[in-house]
């Protein structure tokens, strides 16, 4: 069971690990050990998350939510196997702590009469400051 906040924890089982060969540092290494970690988790199928978290976390997945609703975490920062999968599940855990915070409401606000004018004013300004810039029409004799 991991832990997430104190409300929301998520199973163990319910992450699935994928080791491939990363490119980055690690010398001849890098072509002999798979070190790389590709952490799946299904997101519409996982017990635990409540379904505005759910819903949330979604949304902040994008390119990384496959069709099938599973999130894909690609971690391969690190040079050993174990710190790219704590690298992951860390991810996973931001990402789904970020989707438990819930957004601020928006409160609707109109300008004031005072800032209304005064943006009124500015525009009669620009307007008068252009018209003066025109050519002057030939006078008729």
């Amino acid at each position: 069971m991991i832990r997430i906040t104190p409300v929301i924890a998520i199973e163990e089982s319910s992450i699935e690990f994928e080791f491939v060969r990363s490119s980055g540092p690690g010398g001849q290494n890098v072509n002999k050990v798979a070190t790389a970690v590709k952490l799946r988790f299904d997101v519409r199928g996982a017990q635990g998350l409540p379904e505005y978290v759910r819903q949330r976390l979604i949304v902040l997945a994008g390119k990384r939510l496959t069709t099938g609703g599973i999130l894909i975490i690609d971690a391969r920062r690190f040079r050993t196997q174990e710190r790219n999968r704590q690298d992951a599940i860390e991810r996973l855990c931001d990402m789904i702590r970020q989707a438990a915070e819930r957004p601020k409401a928006r409160v609707k606000t109109k300008p004031s009469q005072a800032a209304r004018e005064r943006r009124l004013g500015s525009k009669h300004s620009r307007g008068q400051s252009k018209t003066l810039r025109r050519p002057v029409a030939p006078a008729d004799d």
